[in-house]
């Protein structure tokens, strides 16, 4: 559950709200129109007005992994207003992280058939459908979202779309669309552990130590980002460096997988 809420993370803007504004759009997709993020609009009436208190609430307990008060509060704000996009959206985030993907499915395309354009909902529908096998269509979703103008969170779409290659085998788009998402976000540690490992495993251990150096002087290091840089620095021959992450790996992370192929020599 840890990795899935990890994955969600990369879905879900700060607010979600009501109300569309669209201007033509400038190059192909799946849609028609580039839509501003229903999370920039004001609700247009009072019953979204109630509607948007309702899944704001339940996106901040989505973020926490109370998914079955999101759903509650997805439900909620459709009584209030029925056919409120973000109320389908919240409700199809909920359904992917509990694994009932029917049920997901609808609900993203109901909050897509009222904003085609939402780059929000395309991140998430796109993720999805990753998720589901459909590396190929979700990528096509991931792309729309991306490219939208309006949007502020496109590192995240990158992201995503990272993942999505990585789950076709294919390091070489993979790195591009983590090297998009750290250009648009300096700051995106998953995109830069996903850089590190990538040219790990491709043997330019410079490059991986340098994306771990980026990524730790933003954050502690996790279990898995030790024990990359660990396995880095020993394929440097940076013995120092590689005594620091086993000694990070053995104080804080005892208990992790990584800890216990470190004790065993499972290097690779």
């Amino acid at each position: 559950m840890k990795r899935k809420f990890a994955l969600a993370a990369l879905l879900v803007a700060a607010v979600v709200t009501s109300g569309c504004a669209t201007v033509p759009a400038g190059q192909s997709g799946l849609s028609t129109t580039v839509s501003r993020p229903m999370s920039d609009i004001t609700p247009a009436t009072p019953a979204e007005s109630r509607a948007r208190v309702h899944v704001d609430l339940g996106m901040a307990y989505f973020e926490i992994g109370r998914y079955d008060v999101a759903l509650d509060e997805g439900r909620i704000a459709l009584n209030d207003s029925p056919g409120y996009a973000p109320a389908y959206h919240l409700l199809g985030l909920a359904y992917m992280l509990i694994e009932e993907n029917g049920p997901a499915r609808q609900n993203f395309e109901a909050a897509l058939s009222a904003a085609p354009g939402d780059p929000d909902f395309n991140n998430s529908y796109g993720w999805f459908l990753c998720t589901q096998g459909e590396e190929l269509r979700g990528l096509e979703r991931l792309a729309q979202a991306a490219r939208n103008p309006y949007y502020r969170h496109a590192t995240r779409s990158y992201t995503n779309a990272g993942l999505c290659h990585l789950r076709l085998k294919d390091d070489a788009a993979a790195e591009g669309q983590f090297l998009a998402a750290v250009q648009a976000d300096p700051a995106n540690r998953q995109a830069l552990y996903q850089l590190a490992d990538i040219a790990y495993r491709g043997g330019r251990y410079d490059q991986a130590r340098t994306h771990l150096i980026r990524l730790h002087q933003q954050s502690e290091p996790t279990a898995a980002s030790a024990w990359l840089g660990l396995r880095t620095e020993r394929r440097l021959g940076n013995r120092d460096a590689e005594a620091s992450y086993a000694s990070q790996l053995g104080s804080r992370f005892a208990e992790s997988d990584e800890y216990q192929s470190m004790t065993q020599g499972k290097f690779e």
